[in-house]
């Protein structure tokens, strides 16, 4: 169907006609007069040229531009059938550590072995693609905690800006407390009845102004869940110049922590040691974060205004000439 934005516009439809019949008359200026014996020769000059029919062509063609004008004015819109879109009215926000021990190369890719940020972009970004009819936010933090996106439906946008993310961008050291805070600030408000964070990290809290305990307990207060997980493989092979030996690449997570914030706020720790038990926790997280999805709709709505813009153009155009012409023919 077709509506207009700004209907009132349509008022000013009359405005010619109200102007001509109410204005008071321009005043004609009054020439001097030339006798001559001989008036009788410019009676002819005088005399009508059959400009009725011209006359009238203008003023339709004035009368149907103004009519456009004044349509494309009011804002013609093509109102389209309603289309469904999911939505579950969670929110959802991740929280990345870009610090400078996520370089550990203790994942695999492809076959390839990768640093921890790596393989977190390729599973996270997977989980983005799925949560669909969630609106999902990206803070990423090492030394210091950063909104990379607030809560949007834009699953497309916020995994290029993951993907885009650099490790050490945010500092060397990981405020974990900081993280959740801002997560906190981020989500407290909004009127969703599910908001939940998913914190990523490979270390311990080592900067920031806030515990991770006590940005817990804020989190709890505000109704926000936080689901840990904890990046690194217990133990990788490395050269040296004595041969190989064993190291524990995690020995800086404290899972002790991490296991705290999520039990204080009714989530739940995850460990992820390799890429395949960090793509488990994912389709786990799927479960039991579901996206339930209700019903709403919205209506498309495209623009008409350039149709009947671009005709009165065209005859405003025509109407130009003609008056042209018809002054020239005088």
């Amino acid at each position: 169907m077709i509506q207009f934005e700004w209907i009132w516009v349509l008022l000013a439809l009359p405005l010619p006609w109200l102007i001509r019949h109410l204005a008071p008359p321009a005043q004609r200026e009054e020439g001097a007069a030339l006798i001559t014996p001989f008036m009788e020769d410019f009676v002819s000059l005088a005399e009508p040229q059959s400009v009725g029919v011209t006359s009238r062509w203008i003023q339709w063609l004035a009368i149907l531009s103004w009519l456009l004008l004044v349509i494309a004015a009011a804002r013609p819109q093509w109102l389209g059938d309603p289309v469904e879109v999911p939505t579950s009215g969670r929110d959802l926000m991740l929280a990345v550590d870009i610090s400078g021990s996520m370089e550990a190369e203790d994942f695999a890719l492809n076959g390839q072995a990768v640093d921890r940020l790596t393989a977190t972009k390729a599973v996270a970004g997977e989980f983005i693609e799925r949560r669909s009819a969630d609106r999902l936010g990206l803070i990423l933090f090492g030394e210091n905690a950063y909104l990379q996106t607030p809560l949007t439906f834009d699953g497309k946008t916020l995994r290029t800006l993951l993907m885009e993310s650099v490790i050490g961008l945010a500092g060397k050291k990981t405020a974990i407390g900081d993280a959740i805070g801002l997560a906190v600030k981020r989500l407290r408000d909004n009127a969703s009845q599910s908001r939940v964070l998913i914190l990523l990290t490979d270390g311990a809290n080592t900067a920031g102004e806030v515990s991770p305990i006590k940005a817990a307990q804020l989190a709890a207060d505000a109704g926000l869940k936080i689901y840990t997980i904890g990046l690194g493989a217990d133990e990788i092979v490395v050269q040296s110049l004595f041969g190989q030996r064993r190291v524990n690449p995690s020995q800086d997570l404290d899972e002790d922590t991490l296991r705290q914030i999520a039990g204080a706020t009714g989530g739940k720790y995850f460990r992820a040691r390799d890429t395949a038990e960090l793509e488990q926790i994912y389709r786990l997280l799927d479960e039991l974060e579901p996206a339930e999805v209700e019903a709403l709709s919205f209506r498309p709505v495209d623009a008409l205004f350039y149709w009947p813009l671009g005709l009165a153009l065209f005859l405003a155009t025509a109407l130009f000439l003609l008056t042209a012409v018809r002054g020239y023919g005088a």
